[in-house]
C-alpha cells in the first residue's frame, strides 16, 4: 500500500490493495498463505538486531544522561528519554538495516501484481548475497538513512510515552501495578508510535525498493511523494501498520518488563 500510486497523482492511480482486509484477501487468493509471509526470516532477524539494541541500550542511555545533567537513575525526564530512545533507535536501524532491505524487496515483490519496483530473492541469504555481489556493502546499506530517520523517530517516543502512561496511571490509580497497567500503557505507546513513525515508514520503504534511480535522499524522497502525491501520501497504509505496531509494542514491552524481572530476581541469586 506504500508503494502504491509511487510518485503518480491521484488520478493516474490504479489500486491493487484498497484497505487492510481487502490486500490480505487478494494475497491470499492469487499467491497462497506463503504469499503473507514472503520475507518472514528477515523480519525475525531484522527484530532481534533492532529490538536487541532498541531496548538493551535504552535503560544505559537514559541512566548516562541523568547522571550527566544531575538526575538520579529513577527519575524520568521526558526530554532525556526522548534523547536516549532516539539514540538506541538509531544503534538498531543501523544494525537491522540489510536484513530490512532484503524484507521489504522480499514483501513488494509479487509474480501477480507488479506495485513498485520489483526485485526477486529467493530466500534472506540470496537476497543478502546477490546485492553484496551487485553493490558491495554500500548496496546492503541503501536506504540506511532513511531507516535512522524511522526508527529514531518511532523510537524517541515508544518508550517514553509508555513509561508517561505508567506514570500517570500509577498517579490517578487507575489500575494496580501489573499486566493490566503495562497494557494500556503500551497500546498508549503503540498508537504514539505508528503516528510519529508512519510518514519515515513510508520514506523507507521507498528508499528500500527503489533501484537507485527515483531518489537521492530520505528528503528528496518525501519532497517528490509530497509534491506529487500530497501529504496524506506520507499515511498510506496507516491502517495496516497500526495493526502491526500496536500488537508488537504491547507484546515487546509486556514482555520486557517481565524479562526485566526474572533477570532482577537472577541478579540477586548469590551463586
Amino acid at each position: 500500500m506504500q508503494l502504491q500510486g509511487e510518485l503518480a497523482a491521484k488520478d493516474q492511480t490504479k489500486k491493487v490493495y484498497t484497505g487492510l482486509f481487502q490486500g490480505l484477501g487478494t494475497i491470499l487468493k492469487h499467491e497462497g498463505v506463503r504469499g503473507t509471509q514472503r520475507g518472514l526470516l528477515a523480519a525475525y532477524v531484522y527484530q532481534l538486531g533492532l529490538n536487541g539494541c532498541r531496548l538493551g541500550f535504552y535503560e544505559p542511555f537514559r541512566h548516562t544522561l541523568n547522571g550527566f545533567f544531575g538526575y538520579t537513575e529513577k527519575d524520568q525526564q521526558f526530554s532525556l528519554n526522548i534523547i536516549a530512545g532516539a539514540g538506541s533507535g538509531i544503534m538498531g536501524a543501523i544494525m537491522g538495516s540489510p536484513f530490512y532491505l532484503v524484507k521489504t524487496r522480499m514483501q513488494a515483490y509479487s509474480p501477480v501484481f507488479k506495485v513498485g519496483a520489483q526485485t526477486h530473492y529467493r530466500n534472506l541469504i540470496h537476497g543478502l548475497s546477490t546485492i553484496f555481489k551487485t553493490e558491495g556493502i554500500r548496496g546492503l546499506y541503501r536506504g540506511v538513512d532513511a531507516a535512522i530517520l524511522r526508527t529514531g523517530a518511532g523510537s524517541s517516543v515508544q518508550l517514553p510515552i509508555y513509561n508517561y502512561a505508567k506514570n500517570t496511571i500509577d498517579r490517578y490509580g487507575i489500575v494496580e501495578d501489573g499486566p493490566k497497567r503495562h497494557l494500556i500503557a503500551s497500546a498508549a505507546s503503540g498508537f504514539g508510535v505508528c503516528i510519529v513513525m508512519n510518514p519515515w515508514d513510508v520514506l523507507m520503504t521507498r528508499m528500500y525498493n527503489q533501484k537507485g534511480n527515483l531518489y537521492k535522499s530520505p528528503f528528496d524522497c518525501l519532497v517528490k511523494t509530497v509534491s506529487i502525491e500530497g501529504p496524506l501520501a506520507l499515511y498510506k497504509g496507516f491502517v495496516p501498520h497500526l495493526m502491526r505496531i500496536g500488537p508488537h509494542t504491547v507484546l515487546t514491552l509486556m514482555f520486557m518488563e517481565q524479562t526485566m524481572k526474572w533477570v532482577k530476581k537472577l541478579e540477586g541469586v548469590p551463586f
